[in-house]
């Protein structure tokens, strides 16, 4: 349990918590830890509202905003980021899913791909800034959570794009279903606790249409899935979750 709970810290996160790595680690340990991905989103949400209430004691609230962005993606290593990004230029791409999995594994960025981050991360910002104030700490909080639950659901019956697998194959050929139940558990009873019932339940529903659709569509395109698209389902459900959330949870008053 601490080994799979420190494998997704690890690899989650830029902080090292210990020596060893997920490289060092079996490929059922790696998908077994994503079970504990819920809990480690709930981590870095708690150090970006830790993060927002300091810099609101000095700064502005749109300065506010842009560092607790910035938090995120150094706390992160921009892993994410990097992961849209070349799912965007994938997309892009014109030809058959090989040619547009070479595109995805080029270390080099395409300009629809920069442009798509400059616009999520515009995106990112402008829902951290707008985040209501009575509920901002909660959502703040709740954010990653959605995310990285939304990544597990995703990687559960999916199938790697290629051939020769990835970093990701291990987590997509060694899932099985009861890492998915609590990793939703953990992800239901935060989302619950902090939000209420209903926009919990509610909120669930949005990350599991937008996983499953992500998927839907990436394997039409590439054939199957990769870590990139893994990626790109966290960055989506996060800054979807920012805008329907407040929506959402006026919708649940009444």
């Amino acid at each position: 349990m601490i080994k799979s709970s420190l494998l997704a810290w690890h690899f989650l996160t830029i902080i090292p918590l210990r020596k060893s790595s997920h490289v060092q680690s079996a490929p059922r340990e790696l998908a077994s830890s994503m079970q504990w991905y819920p809990a480690v989103g709930l981590v870095i949400g708690g150090i970006l509202v830790a993060g927002d209430a300091l810099f609101n004691l000095l700064l502005p609230g749109d300065v506010t905003s842009l560092l607790v962005l910035c938090v995120l993606v150094v706390l992160t290593g921009g892993l994410h980021q990097d992961g849209l990004a070349d799912t965007i230029d994938g997309l892009g791409k014109r030809g058959s899913p090989a040619e547009r999995l070479a595109v995805m594994k080029d270390g080099s960025i395409g300009a629809l791909g920069a442009t798509g981050l400059i616009l999520v991360l515009g995106l990112r910002f402008a829902g951290i800034l707008h985040l209501p104030i009575p509920d901002r700490t909660g959502l703040l909080l709740c954010m990653p959570v959605m995310g990285k639950w939304a990544m597990v659901v995703s990687t559960f019956g999916s199938s790697h794009a290629r051939a020769g697998g990835g970093l990701a194959s291990d987590f997509l050929n060694e899932i099985r279903l009861r890492d998915v139940l609590w990793a939703t558990l953990w992800a239901g009873v935060f989302l619950c606790v902090t939000l209420g019932w209903q926009a919990g339940v509610l909120l669930l529903g949005l990350g599991v249409v937008v996983g499953r659709g992500m998927v839907c569509v990436c394997s039409r395109v590439f054939g199957g899935i990769t870590g990139d698209v893994l990626g790109s389902i966290n960055e989506v459900t996060e800054i979807l979750f920012l805008f329907a959330a407040p929506l959402i949870l006026m919708l649940a008053v009444f």
